[in-house]
Formats: structure tokens, sequence, C-alpha cells
């Protein structure tokens, strides 16, 4: 599987994760996320900013649904966040289709609550 971005062809997995972690930029999350049918706004960039910032500085952690989960009530005060918002932004598992747009690896785990 390829995606097309800006006139380059980006090399990934069957599953649509990249190869290369190098070649992530914004616009090949906007790429990835439109094949996923999606359309980011700034709460999907919350929680990508921060599977991006658990990846690449704390040592490839790739942190669960339940980790994401309260890392945005703590990004997001005052508003509710519960399981239902985290799948109303990505409906194909959280911690899995968000990973996927941040251009980090393929998780194993089950990614549950």
């Amino acid at each position: 599987m390829t995606y097309e971005v800006n006139g380059r062809t980006l090399e990934a997995t069957e599953n649509g994760y990249l190869v290369n972690q190098d070649d992530w930029d914004k616009d090949v999350a906007q790429a990835i996320a439109a094949a996923e049918g999606l359309t980011l706004t700034q709460d999907h960039w919350d929680v990508i900013e921060y599977l991006r910032d658990a990846f690449f500085n704390h040592n490839g952690e790739q942190p669960n649904n339940r980790a994401i989960l309260k890392a945005m009530q703590d990004k997001w005060p005052g508003r509710k966040v519960d399981n239902k918002t985290l799948f109303d932004l990505f409906p194909g598992n959280p911690s899995k289709q968000a990973g996927k747009i941040a251009g980090l690896p393929e998780s194993l785990r089950k990614g549950g609550y």
C-alpha cells in the first residue's frame, strides 16, 4: 500500500501504517485521515499530538484508549470526555486509528479500555 502526498509516494504496510515514521508530516496525516474517511479537527490533532509525544519522547510508548481518555480529560477541562468522545473522533478504535494517522507503527495489542 502507498500514499501519494505532495508528489511523494510513501510506503505503508498492508494495514495502512507508514513504513518509515520520518515520512510523516501534517499533510501526510491529512492524507491518511482522508483514506480513513475522516476530516481532522483540532480535537483530532490534540489526540494525534499526544500519541506522537508519547511515542517519540517516552521510549516508544503507545498509549491505549484509557490513557488517551485520561490525557484528553486533562487537555479539555470543563468538557465531558468519555470513551464515546474518542470513538466519535476515531471510530476505527482511537488508539489504533489515531496512531495510524499520527504515523506510528502498528500496535499489536488490543488497545482496549
